[in-house]
């Protein structure tokens, strides 16, 4: 079965990086598009990256761009965010999201940016 796992959430510190990561298992990996989305309390769950199957397509909501990057690794079925420059408004649960003629979510990761 499909299976996404998130990992690499914690506590920083406004201005810090993380690099977060999420392996995939039960597709075809290398064939399809990723995306990262992020929900913060008392919003909406909001698109953050999305990279095409290959790699070679990126694209990032305005409030990321320059800080975040969205990157993949085929050979190991793994799609991963770095973010730096992180502010708190970056706080949120992360979640990386499939979409395999049916939507697939993994169980998000917290990230926390507060001094």
């Amino acid at each position: 079965q499909v299976q996404l796992v998130e990992s690499g959430g914690g506590l920083v510190q406004p201005g810090g990086s993380l690099r977060l990561s999420c392996a995939s298992s039960g597709f075809t990996f290398s064939m399809f598009a990723m995306r990262w989305y992020r929900q913060a309390p008392g919003k909406e769950r909001e698109l953050v990256a999305a990279i095409s199957s290959a790699g070679g397509i990126r694209n990032y909501a305005d409030s990321v761009k320059g800080r975040f990057t969205i990157s993949r690794d085929n050979a190991k079925n793994t799609v991963y965010l770095q973010m730096s420059s992180l502010k708190p408004e970056d706080t949120a649960v992360y979640y990386c999201y499939a979409d395999l003629r049916g939507d697939y979510w993994g169980q998000g990761t917290q990230v926390t940016v507060s001094s």
